[in-house]
């Protein structure tokens, strides 16, 4: 494997064409692969979106398409967020919503007829075929084996870790995210060997491809400058780092600048403060450069350091001010929980809701990337053994991708090429040792003779001391040996494949709007509670019918039912989503004028007690109550939810706060009646419910799913509330005339 030099696919002698032309079909190969193993969930289940925030982007992208680009980029959203609505076009990353309607637009052009629905469906295991390719290009501009860039294509196309978030029906930004990033590192890795502003331009257009698609492009954007000092500070600045990475900065930045998401944040947030701080760096350095030849070396000396303490200072000091001063805008909290995995628990609980900005535990590394968690050190090794400046790339991009993958599960994205090529680079490394019939240390006639330390014409000395070197070569390099290590590699790369592919088919292809449960003949039954519910709102409630429900299920609810929501995945408004945990973990006569005050028409929960769901509302219900106490910490108490035991209830022993509260009543409303008298089971917590039932008066079971996964209620007007209301009555019409009549028990408000 060792002769297959790298050329280009069709050039030069028949030998070197048949080893192109047979790279090119192995390629092309494991992009199949690639595409076809992402292809589970419609093959199981149809050609549906996935999760939560697909469903806006494909929402979005149906906008795109029907209304054209200038519409788009206006776009006010009056659907979401009610009343409040969103500016939908200035607060998104509309790189994948464009791709996809370039795609849907120059195949209408070609006649061929294509649903958009299709291409948001297969987008991402389309790219993941262009992502293997980036890997392979990647790779080989930091070997000179080609092997290597072939397994880390192959490793790239059907590695768990980037299988998680590109599935059929995964339509979110890192389905081209992915692609951008490593095409853009082997874009730099080009220019920074070759110092050439061509390979630079075309890294920051590439860049900024990335900026319109997702908001990790903060890691490149920290990574490249990260690099370029590090070579720095090994001594390695070359007229190459300077022109690449100017380029770069210069174009990348005016680029990116270019989104009006992004606007003026690469030069006012102190997120892109570092690659602002590397650009000015570099120009010290190489004016330093430029005036040591003329000044003599002490009194260069001398200066420099002045210079440097000097400019330093003043660099300092100028950040600080205009940080305090609000000209640079701080870390943001998103970025603060980077480097600690408290503070989003403690400051913004939003953000620590959220199941995938979880620290990573170890067992997600070996389920993610399997044998190429052990190959990934290794191959990080072999880099030290010839540290080129891409090399050094590799160990800085290893670093930080390590941390960074451990504090929030989702960054394993970025961790999953790295690993990749590292461990093709490894694999490839011994295969290429123990795959050639000569063995790799085969000493010389030099090297005998300076061992038997005799002349050439002494045999005997000199055939001793060959033995004695060949020996150990025997025991490592024999065709045993070679067989043995061989075979072992193979093995691994077997189970590799089977281990992806389970992991693929079982853990990443199951759509979370359709659930999947096996009978006891192990055939599959299907549970789709969710899109019956989201039917029912289409098809029975009016069209401007608003729609209350924890955030997690606001863009479902606009893509599938068509109804406007309070609150949705967006997230930028916490105040916004406080209100509705608010109003879910209150009584009745609290949360009833809330949802009035808001124009609710029906609310909709997630239980999951009758079939052992466990995504359920109840489960995230401590959420909404720590992020409802954010805002109002004097009306709402996380501490009123758990007994004196300091235990989360749900049967007898739940608190009277849980109990009275609006989501528990709306969970547990009429669920007794599905049991035998007092044999009320909640299957998720595994406890025995009380033997009476909550009642509810200021809103209606209005529908309930066939497995009890979706209930809707119906708020119900003034006129129809109960008397225990009347507080509700006077907020909501608490400017008309009222008339107080005076009853034995409580007091009653006869609104006229």
């Amino acid at each position: 494997m060792s002769d297959l030099i790298e050329e280009p696919f069709f050039k030069g002698s028949t030998g070197r064409n048949t080893r192109g032309v047979l790279r090119l079909t192995i390629l092309c190969l494991i992009a199949a692969a690639a595409v076809a193993s992402r292809l589970f969930s419609v093959i199981r289940f149809e050609s549906i979106i996935h999760e939560f925030d697909p469903w806006f982007n494909f929402r979005a992208t149906k906008y795109l398409v029907q209304h054209g680009f200038y519409d788009f980029w206006d776009w006010f959203d009056d659907r979401t967020w009610h009343p409040l609505g969103r500016v939908t076009g200035g607060t998104l990353y509309p790189g994948l919503m464009v791709t996809s309607g370039v795609i849907y637009h120059a195949l209408r052009a070609l006649t061929i007829p294509v649903d958009i629905r299709n291409i948001c469906v297969l987008l991402a295991p389309g790219f993941s075929g262009l992502t293997a390719y980036a890997t392979y290009l990647f790779t080989n501009e930091m070997t000179t084996s080609p092997s290597a860039g072939l397994l880390a294509a192959a490793f790239m196309g059907i590695a768990p870790g980037y299988i998680s978030r590109s599935v059929a029906g995964s339509y979110d930004n890192e389905a081209i995210a992915i692609f951008l990033l490593v095409f853009t590192f082997f874009l730099w890795i080009k220019a920074l060997k070759v110092g050439s502003a061509f390979w630079g331009a075309l890294c920051a257009l590439f860049y900024g491809y990335m900026v319109s698609a997702w908001g990790g492009y903060v890691f490149i954007t920290n990574l490249i400058p990260l690099h370029v000092f590090v070579l720095v500070c090994m001594g390695r600045f070359s007229p190459r780092v300077y022109v690449a990475y100017c380029t770069w900065f210069a174009i990348g930045t005016l680029a990116s600048m270019q989104i009006p998401f992004v606007g003026f944040l690469p030069i006012r947030s102190s997120e892109h403060m570092s690659a602002l701080g590397i650009f000015g760096l570099l120009q010290l350095v190489g004016f330093v450069d430029f005036i040591r030849a003329g000044v003599p070396s002490r009194q260069f000396k001398t200066l420099v350091t002045g210079f440097a303490v000097g400019v330093f200072a003043i660099a300092l000091a100028a950040l600080v001010l205009l940080t305090v001063t609000g000209v640079i805008a701080p870390w943001t909290g998103r970025f603060y929980s980077l480097w600690d995995t408290g503070y989003a628990k403690i400051h913004i609980p939003i953000i620590a809701s959220v199941s995938e900005h979880q620290p990573t535990a170890w067992p997600a590394y070996f389920f993610d990337l399997n044998m190429l968690i052990w190959l990934f050190p290794a191959g990080v090794y072999l880099c030290f053994l010839k540290l080129n400046d891409e090399q050094v790339f590799i160990v800085v991009y290893s670093i930080l991708a390590s941390y960074f993958s451990g504090v929030m599960v989702r960054l394993m994205l970025t961790l999953t090429p790295i690993v990749c090529v590292s461990a093709a680079m490894a694999l490839s490394y011994v295969l290429d040792t123990y795959l050639t019939i000569k063995s790799p240390a085969e000493p010389t006639e030099t090297q005998v003779a300076e061992a038997a330390n005799v002349s050439s014409s002494k045999k005997a000395g000199k055939q001793e001391a060959l033995r004695s070197m060949r020996e150990p070569l025997v025991g490592v390099y024999s065709t045993f040996s070679k067989t043995s290590v061989v075979s072992a590699m193979t093995a691994y790369l077997l189970i590799f494949v089977l281990h992806c592919t389970w992991v693929t088919s079982n853990a990443y292809s199951s759509p979370s709007v359709v659930l999947a449960s096996r009978m006891p003949d192990g055939s599959q039954h299907i549970i789709d509670d969710y899109r019956e519910a989201y039917q029912w709102l289409r098809q029975n409630t009016p069209e401007d019918a608003k729609i209350m429900s924890w955030w997690d299920y606001g863009y479902q609810i606009g893509g599938m039912a068509d109804r406007p929501t309070l609150v949705d995945n967006n997230t930028w408004n916490n105040t916004h989503i406080a209100t509705v945990g608010k109003a879910m973990s209150s009584r009745e006569e609290v949360s009833y004028p809330i949802m009035r005050q808001h124009e609710v028409d029906y609310v909709l929960v997630v239980f999951g007690g009758l079939l052992g769901y466990s995504g359920d509302d109840i489960n995230k219900f401590l959420w909404m109550v720590r992020i409802a106490e954010g805002i109002w910490p004097d009306e709402v108490k996380e501490r009123d939810f758990f007994t004196d035991r300091g235990e989360y209830r749900v049967d007898d022993g739940a608190t009277e706060t849980m109990k009275n509260s609006l989501m528990y009543k709306m969970s547990y409303y009429n669920y007794n009646s599905l049991f035998p008298a007092g044999q009320a089971q909640d299957r998720v917590r595994g406890v025995k419910l009380p033997d009476v039932g909550p009642t509810l008066n200021c809103v209606e079971e209005a529908f309930t799913s066939e497995n009890w996964i979706i209930r809707i209620y119906k708020v119900k007007d003034l006129d129809n509330v109960g008397r225990d209301h009347a507080s509700a009555a006077s907020f909501d019409r608490g400017n008309k005339k009222k008339k107080t009549t005076k009853k034995r028990g409580p007091k009653v408000l006869r609104v006229e």
